[in-house]
């Protein structure tokens, strides 16, 4: 703070309520009240509640009385004109055009004036230098709590047992000071425990609050109650109607699901700049856009409105009926050419998909059945094949017979299949079959019979794996689908044919399927196509082409963080370099796959077809190194972290951390060396007292500890010995 206002007349610190930009202004101003010949001046205008009295409040705090006719704005100008100092303008969100009038004319009129502003949105003056005074950190956060909680319980610290609790703690509470303060005081009543498990209801729990100071700041209640009354009333609205969303979300979110009942879709974006401004809500800049979030507790104080009004139930079924047509759309647009856009976009959304998941299952559970298996390329195509089981193992427990059940079945089996599940997936699949068989349902009977053929490659029957593929081909064919899963059944037939030495039908398969997913741009299981035709290069003795391929497969599956994909790739990039004499790699390449495995599910499926490679690899690994060097380059690999070991694999070099730019040693103090710099720029010691906002009488103390540090008599010695480090 005290660098920003060497550098402008008029720093503004923004920020949500209780974040602690008073503070941050108070101890700015007395740190730097020397600077200052006529003083700093404290001048709150939080009570303040007609814009017209902002200056006649100034001029009180001032202690400037005129009892004429005069315009007060007129008198303050001339008060301030020939003076030197810093007025702190504290809670300015609620006359915020007054108060930007006035800063505008008193800082055109009075050039030895600097203003400091409080307020929860911008000021909008020219040569206003916004600061935003963010929630802290975890760590000053957890410093925080912990000084506050010993303050009122006697040898509280932080240990290692109850460290993981305050950090949660923190975390809900956003980081906000003010938060944070008001909960580690209820330790008076409250077990750690306690105050965690009851944080869910922020604000019941912190209702107490502090006693003393502005009422406004007695507890976050009080807080956030005065940013929300500064909002105009569609602002509130917006405000409660966006709490159901979790993490963050997109202009077009809050358009489809906060517009409705006398608000239109084009006010949305009105509102939410509105809200940006006052810090209630937070843009983000992410690759897709701008995406914006409330903060934990702000978003329960909209909770709590919308569950006051009435309403909770019919915005989170908003919500949820969003977010199912939004998955429908991704999993249409999943066969085609905006795969790695739609992984990118589902990892974003990820909080929402799940806020609306667990209302379906808790309202009305076939919505949840419908969106947990619309996913499907979510949880088997980017990495997620935990948490999809997670939700389609609910909805199995929540549906009856029918279509919908159907889906969940093979999707859930597919995944169970992905993680070496193969009896539970056996399990689902059959009795999606069965199901299929009985009721005529067409892609249910296509899917679950290429499904349970997946179990049998992988539980290495590759006859009733052919037949399967077969089979799941033929019905796809009748049906007239082509996607992913089509791609993918004559993928996995290929698969079998080189497990079964059969390479000309292999190859003849995987190239069909790259066609079609080319044709479609189609990568994500395209790439499972470059992995096979990279198996039957390095079966084939092609070590080269294989290689090339494996590589090639690894770029297309990081770009969607599909872990099954990459660990395969890895996989055969090992045996590729063990076949290649290249043991120390293949070792390392092999500790890379033993992590991402643990990850993914079972390794190698457990599949005699699969593991075999992987053996003979290891074992050849060990031959070349010996046990000790193999299992240390094997450790290598289990050290490394998941893109370094894909930068590995795929031959990029590792960039290391950038070192710091090198400086010539220099016995001066920073705020010396500015000062030195200053000299070298030709500025007097009352000009470099006036930029660095320090007094007179520091700066010429600075200047005389250079000159004995450095040996040196005069300010030009000084200047050439700045010059000559520059160059």
């Amino acid at each position: 703070m005290r660098r920003l206002l060497s550098e402008s007349r008029l720093v503004t610190l923004t920020g949500v309520g209780g974040v602690g930009k008073t503070r941050l202004a108070l101890r700015a101003a007395a740190e730097t009240h020397r600077a200052f010949r006529d003083g700093v001046w404290f001048v709150d205008l939080g009570g303040v509640t007609d814009p017209d009295l902002v200056v006649h409040t100034v001029l009180e705090q001032l202690g400037v009385h005129d009892d004429t006719v005069r315009p007060h704005r007129t008198v303050l100008v001339e008060h301030l004109r020939d003076r030197q100092m810093l007025m702190v303008l504290d809670n300015c969100e609620h006359v915020v055009a007054a108060t930007a009038g006035l800063v505008d004319a008193l800082l055109r009129s009075a050039p030895g004036l600097r203003m400091l502003a409080t307020s929860r949105e911008r000021l909008g003056v020219d040569g206003e230098h916004l600061w935003q005074v963010a929630p802290l950190p975890q760590d000053p956060a957890l410093a925080l709590f912990a000084e506050r909680a010993a303050a009122v319980e006697p040898g509280f610290a932080l240990t290692e047992e109850n460290h993981d609790k305050v950090s949660q703690i923190c975390a809900l509470l956003g980081g906000i000071p003010l938060a944070v303060e008001l909960a580690a005081v209820r330790l008076r009543v409250l077990t750690l425990d306690h105050l965690l498990s009851r944080l869910d209801d922020t604000f019941r729990v912190l209702a107490e609050g502090k006693r003393g100071g502005d009422p406004r700041h007695q507890t976050l209640q009080a807080a956030v109650d005065w940013s929300f009354h500064l909002c105009t009333r569609s602002e509130q609205i917006l405000w409660a109607r966006a709490s159901v969303f979790s993490g963050t979300f997109d202009l077009e979110a809050a358009e489809r699901v906060c517009s409705g009942d006398s608000v239109e879709q084009r006010d949305v974006v009105r509102s939410l700049s509105g809200l940006v401004d006052k810090s209630v809500v937070v843009a983000e800049q992410h690759p897709s856009g701008t995406r914006f979030r409330l903060l934990e507790p702000l978003r329960q104080y909209g909770l709590e409105l919308l569950r006051g009004a009435g309403r909770e139930q019919v915005m989170r079924e908003r919500h949820r009926d969003h977010f199912i047509e939004w998955a429908e759309r991704r999993e249409k647009e999943w066969f085609g050419p905006a795969q790695p856009q739609i992984f990118a976009l589902t990892r974003l959304e990820h909080a929402n998909l799940r806020s609306a998941l667990d209302f379906c299952f808790d309202h009305d559970g076939e919505d949840g059945v419908h969106l947990a298996s619309t996913l499907w390329f979510y949880w088997a195509g980017c990495g997620m094949l935990g948490e999809g089981r997670h939700w389609l193992d609910r909805a199995l427990e929540s549906s009856a017979p029918g279509p919908l059940r159907a889906k969940a079945l093979w999707v859930n089996g597919y995944v169970a299949t992905l993680q070496g599940d193969l009896t539970a997936s056996t399990r689902m699949l059959k009795e999606c079959y069965e199901y299929a068989v009985e009721s005529g349902d067409g892609p249910a009977l296509a899917y679950s019979t290429h499904r349970l053929a997946c179990t049998h490659l992988v539980g290495d029957d590759l006859d009733l794996a052919d037949e399967g593929f077969a089979k799941a081909m033929s019905l796809y064919r009748g049906q007239g689908t082509v996607n992913s899963h089509t791609m993918l059944a004559g993928i996995e037939l290929a698969i079998s044919a080189t497990f079964q030495h059969d390479f000309a039908t292999a190859e003849r398969l995987c190239v069909e399927a790259k066609a079609v997913g080319e044709e479609h741009g189609e990568l994500w299981a395209q790439a499972y196509a470059i992995y096979v035709l990279a198996l039957c290069a390095w079966i084939s003795g092609d070590f080269v082409r294989a290689d090339r391929l494996g590589r090639e497969c690894l770029r297309i599956k990081r770009s969607f963080h599909d872990l099954l994909g990459i660990v395969l790739a890895i996989e055969v990039l090992a045996w590729i370099a063990a076949s290649q004499g290249n043991a120390a790699r293949a070792a390392t390449l092999l500790g890379a796959t033993n992590e991402i495995w643990q990850s993914v599910g079972y390794p190698m499926f457990g599949s005699r077809y699969f593991g075999a490679p992987h053996g003979e690899c290891e074992s050849a690994a060990i031959l070349a190194l010996g046990e000790q060097e193999f299992r240390a380059m094997f450790r290598k690999g289990m050290d490394l972290e998941l893109e370094d070991a894909i930068a590995l694999a795929i031959g990029e070099e590792l960039i290391p951390a950038p070192r710091p730019t090198f400086e010539p040693p220099t016995p001066l103090t920073r705020r010396e060396q500015q000062v030195a710099d200053l000299i070298a720029g030709g500025m007097s010691n009352k000009e470099i007292a006036a930029k660095l906002v320090i007094a007179r009488r520091t700066a010429e103390g600075h200047v005389e500890r250079i000159l004995q540090k450095l040996g040196f008599t005069s300010r030009a010695q000084i200047a050439t010995w700045v010059t000559e480090r520059r160059n």
